[in-house]
């Protein structure tokens, strides 16, 4: 299945998009991208749009990749060299449990969350601020899916393959498909 060359994974934040895009990435043998530890800097500063873009152009310039995230203001660049696009939609439950249990694992291991950020995660970022991630999820999780139901039906992208993943065991047998 040599189609597969420029992936791009998306859906809600903790949905499973880095677990099945790094899997993906191996089995495919081509490389990972993760567009959160091209956006964040150390000390949990955000790059600014021209920093974001320039780096995500450089990450994209070959082919033969999986890029892990959304990132809406980067489609145009992005989905200009992307022949598919895998939405991982897991259920509202399953991604708010998963925002739970990787932030508490997060919290617990003290783990810089990208290299050479010094970026890790609290109890106070994650369950006390307004940026939490797991509030963001909550507040998102509706917009996002209605978002990607209407990119996968638009003419704009008809050049792009939509494949849509409802639960752990269909992103399974996505990758299971693919045999090196």
């Amino acid at each position: 299945m040599s189609f597969y060359k420029n992936i791009n994974v998306v859906g809600t934040s903790a949905s499973g998009k880095s677990t099945f895009s790094k899997e993906l990435a191996a089995k495919l043998n081509v490389e990972y991208i993760e567009m959160d530890q091209l956006f964040w800097k150390p000390n949990w500063e955000e790059s600014n749009n021209s920093e974001f873009l320039s780096k995500l152009k450089a990450a994209i310039s070959n082919n033969g990749w999986v890029l892990d995230g959304n990132y809406s203001r980067t489609s145009s660049l992005k989905w200009a060299k992307v022949n598919t696009i895998v939405w991982i939609d897991y259920s509202l439950s399953r991604t708010v449990f998963q925002a739970f249990k990787r932030a508490i694992q997060r919290i617990l291991s003290k783990q810089e969350v990208w290299p050479n950020t010094g970026n890790v995660e609290s109890f106070q970022k994650t369950f006390l601020s307004r940026k939490s991630i797991i509030l963001w999820t909550l507040q998102n999780y509706h917009s996002n899916r209605k978002k990607y139901v209407e990119i996968m039906t638009s003419d704009k992208y008809s050049h792009i393959d939509f494949v849509r993943l409802n639960s752990p065991k269909k992103a399974k047998e996505f990758i299971a498909k693919f045999t090196l």
